[in-house]
């Protein structure tokens, strides 16, 4: 479910995710809509229908819960990628690569709340789901030292 990459001579866990994901990049206006793939301690990486140049400043908002997860980050690497483009950013403050951390287990929360509706039928909201996760998952969810 998770690999590691080699970044900087640090290894990195990066958890997949399909969350919506808004970056502004400056000079560009308005945000545009992306499609988060994976998030770890040291940025995340984003599907986007249009390439950034590498080295742009962005500001990255992360619809999770009732306060959305906001950062300031670098665009590392843009690659061109089937149909759309694949985008690495950077986290620019320490704080936000510890705040990344309860992202990545909001997602995995979201996504085994969308997976419990179509597996078993069932809806749960996200406070139910949260325990339900935490109860399974928590405990082998992967440490990042």
């Amino acid at each position: 479910m998770t690999h590691s990459i080699q970044h900087r001579d640090r290894a990195y866990l990066r958890h997949p995710s399909e969350m919506p994901i808004h970056i502004h990049c400056e000079g560009q206006l308005g945000r545009s809509l992306r499609h988060l793939r994976d998030v770890s301690l040291g940025g995340l990486a984003c599907r986007s229908e249009e390439p950034m140049v590498v080295g742009s400043e962005v500001s990255v908002e992360i619809p999770v819960g009732q306060r959305p997860f906001r950062a300031r980050g670098a665009v590392v690497w843009c690659r061109h990628a089937h149909s759309c483009y694949e985008l690495g950013i950077q986290f620019v403050m320490h704080e936000d690569a510890f705040a990344a951390r309860m992202v990545e287990q909001l997602c995995y929360i979201e996504r085994y709340r969308r997976e419990v509706r179509e597996r078993e039928g069932r809806e749960l909201d996200s406070t139910q789901a949260a325990v339900e996760w935490i109860t399974k998952y928590a405990a082998t969810f992967p440490h990042i030292d």
